[in-house]
């Protein structure tokens, strides 16, 4: 087995970018213990500091609450429309509530909107106790789904975020957690998360990303506090075709935390652009197949695929296509079949697996002896 380079010419399939290319592009000077600001269309993490750093994510746990809530939903092991009883633990839960009553049920529905724009924690205990029965049970729910979406740095012990030693994210996590949430529940993510107050049992309450008044494109996620957490928040910004994601940990107060996650937002628009090198489902390269019932098999992407430069550099990428040879059939639709190693002026920026677009059976018995064949001489 060995491996063949090919050398793919990107011949600008893009737009000519007209702003001068950013030279050295300076990072924002930011007001928190850690941060991340990165493009969600491509991916990649723009800037950051302290990202596997451990800190206490206080109410940002309801993203993984709300994760694995919309899952149940999506699974239908739950319904908008189901009555929840509320236990005196979700009753008497401390800090921010939505004012849910022992003997007063609550609709799953009205309990996504207490948690997700009231950021109630009995709302959340709620939840997690229809779920799995306690919140000790749903934390290893959580744990488990924390560990399947590549969450290195976390752990959680309780659905709400209430302060715990052993409760803890990075921000690289919640970065992970909060794209996967925006990726796999698009729909769900657009109804709660853009909300900006809701009433429930006679009080309103709004929510507390001030972001959402201050900037349109704003359409989450998630805002929390602790006296040990500090004020925090993950943001989303859409413009245009682009998504972007900050997160903040561990800022100075309220109006800082809403400050710093804009400028943080408006940095990574304002210096980076997103290019999108090829489309979902178009062949990248025919790449040759033995003992197949055809020659050469389709080789790409499932889905468009993008990555960021600095603003007006997209001219200075170069892709090279390494992929397997020989190459034998059978290969299935989806099979990975090689890598897109991608550069900036020569300097790595990403490796992408490239999959087979089409199915190529086997060919025959005689077609497959007389490729044997010529397999010796190769």
């Amino acid at each position: 087995m060995r491996r063949v380079l090919l050398v793919l010419a990107l011949a600008c399939p893009w737009p000519a970018l007209a702003q001068a290319p950013v030279e050295g592009v300076t990072r924002p000077s930011v007001v928190g213990r850690a941060w991340i600001v990165a493009d969600v269309s491509s991916g990649q993490i723009l800037a950051a500091e302290k990202p596997d750093e451990r800190f206490e994510p206080a109410s940002l746990t309801k993203l993984m609450t709300a994760y694995l809530v919309l899952a149940a939903l999506k699974e239908k092991k739950l319904a908008l429309d189901e009555q929840v009883g509320v236990s005196e633990q979700a009753w008497r839960a401390p800090g921010s509530r939505m004012f849910i009553e022992p003997g007063k049920p609550v609709t799953v529905d009205e309990l996504i909107r207490g948690m997700v724009v009231q950021s109630g924690n009995d709302a959340c205990i709620a939840l997690a106790e229809r779920l799995a029965g306690s919140q000790e049970a749903f934390a290893g729910m959580m744990n488990r789904e924390a560990e399947r979406l590549g969450m290195k740095n976390s752990r959680f012990v309780n659905a709400s975020g209430l302060p715990d030693p052993q409760h803890y994210a990075t921000a690289r996590d919640l970065y992970l957690l909060a794209t996967a949430l925006i990726r796999d529940f698009p729909d769900q993510y657009a109804q709660y998360y853009s909300q900006r107050e809701y009433r429930y049992n006679g009080i309103t309450q709004p929510n507390r990303n001030r972001l959402l008044w201050l900037d349109s494109t704003v359409d989450g996620v998630k805002t929390g506090f602790t006296e040990a957490a500090g004020y925090c928040l993950i943001a989303s910004s859409k413009r245009g075709p682009r998504r972007l994601l900050s997160v903040l940990l561990g800022s100075t107060s309220e109006a800082t935390r809403a400050q710093e996650s804009q400028k943080l937002l408006n940095w990574g628009f304002q210096f980076y652009d997103a290019v999108r090198l090829y489309a979902g489902g178009a062949a990248v390269k025919e790449i040759e197949i033995w003992k197949g019932a055809k020659s050469t098999l389709k080789a790409g992407f499932r889905n468009d695929l993008v990555v960021s430069v600095p603003k007006g550099q997209g001219d200075r990428l170069k892709a090279e296509l390494l992929s397997t040879s020989p190459l034998l059939a059978p290969v299935a639709e989806g099979a990975r079949v090689g890598n897109l190693r991608v550069t900036l002026d020569g300097k790595p920026l990403g490796e992408y697996p490239v999959v087979a677009l089409e199915a190529v059976a086997a060919a025959g018995f005689f077609g497959r002896a007389w490729d044997t064949l010529r397999l010796w001489f190769q």
